[in-house]
């Protein structure tokens, strides 16, 4: 949301002064929405102990980032469980490069579907019986 300025001159008429006022007060947020922004402080607390609420949050979330970084695992842990690429390549290159191994495997696979035995020469060499034959299915 975009705070609008009201721009209307002070020396304006009253009335065109009041009219624009009124109109930028209608479309102001809320005070609740202004808290969820941190816009505005909770007044739930004493002023006097707002500041101290704020560096206490502070610090809570400074611990939980430490903790939870000291927890974090290291890169090797990372490529080791296939989380990251195992590449050196620059991040831009880093999908073109998948992309080529993608068409590797993929050809690779094609080349050994077009040279792999027909069913007559691993019957012949004892590898399938006859009731294996997989044109008889």
């Amino acid at each position: 949301m975009s705070a609008a300025i009201d721009e209307t001159p002070l020396s304006a008429a009253p009335l065109e002064r009041r009219n624009s006022l009124e109109k930028h007060l209608q479309t102001r947020p809320d005070m609740q929405d202004l808290k969820n922004r941190h816009i505005l402080l909770d007044t739930n607390l004493a002023p006097s102990l707002q500041s101290a609420q704020q560096e206490l949050d502070r610090h809570r979330a400074t611990d939980s980032l430490k903790k939870n970084l000291e927890k974090r695992p290291d890169r090797d842990e990372l490529v080791e469980r296939n989380i990251l690429p195992a590449t050196t390549a620059a991040p831009a290159l880093q999908a073109q490069a998948r992309e080529l191994e993608r068409h590797m495997l993929a050809d690779n696979l094609e080349h050994k579907i077009q040279n792999r035995p027909q069913p007559e020469t691993l019957i012949t060499q004892g590898i399938l019986t006859e009731d294996e034959d997989p044109r008889s299915a």
